[in-house]
């Protein structure tokens, strides 16, 4: 599954290039050549050099339906031809591991950033998913409140409504009590 952070911005050009690939936090092979300083080419070489330093859970590379919808969600550009062969994708760890393989000093500047980036990222996860779940406790308090505030409400339109006053019938009406109690009185005396 792949989905996209926020666009790079000026303020945080390298928290836009993070992406959410296979449930992880990586990072593509071009963007992060562009940030060591190196072509593509040298820092997919870099790799395959040292593949015994990037396990699965450092660096992948992307399957071809991975790959089609990051073109499709331009993220990878797809001119000039594109791509020949599919991307690799570092991890937090594969980044790091990769800027002691680069070992330049622009590397590991770059790593840095990536580094605290990627450390930022993972605070403003923790502080929305710490939101949610206050969030969510207000509401389920809020939900209970709103059925005790309706009864509230339904008691207090008992008390303020006007008693109905009993409707006169309508007809001629035999009041059979009435006149039993009369009969009653009468063969009593």
């Amino acid at each position: 599954m792949y989905m996209a952070t926020e666009p790079a911005s000026a303020a945080h050009p390298i928290e836009g290039l993070i992406l959410s690939i296979r449930g992880q936090r990586v990072m593509l092979d071009s963007d992060l050549a562009a940030i060591y300083g190196v072509t593509t080419g040298q820092l997919n070489q870099a790799l395959k050099r040292n593949a015994e330093r990037f396990p699965s859970d450092f660096a992948f590379v992307l399957t071809r339906q991975e790959f089609a919808n990051l073109i499709s969600q331009s993220v990878i550009s797809s001119s000039y031809g594109g791509r020949r062969t599919l991307p690799w994708v570092f991890t937090e760890h594969g980044v790091v591991m990769l800027a002691s393989v680069l070992s330049s000093p622009t590397a590991i500047e770059a790593s840095v950033k990536i580094v605290r980036a990627f450390m930022l990222m993972r605070e403003q996860l923790a502080l929305h998913s710490v939101l949610a779940g206050k969030l969510s406790a207000i509401e389920q308090r809020l939900i209970g409140h709103d059925s005790e505030i309706a009864d509230l409400f339904d008691a207090l339109r008992g008390l303020l409504a006007e008693p109905e006053k009993p409707r006169r019938e309508i007809g001629f009406h035999v009041r059979e009590e009435a006149r039993l109690k009369a009969a009653a009185a009468k063969t009593k005396k």
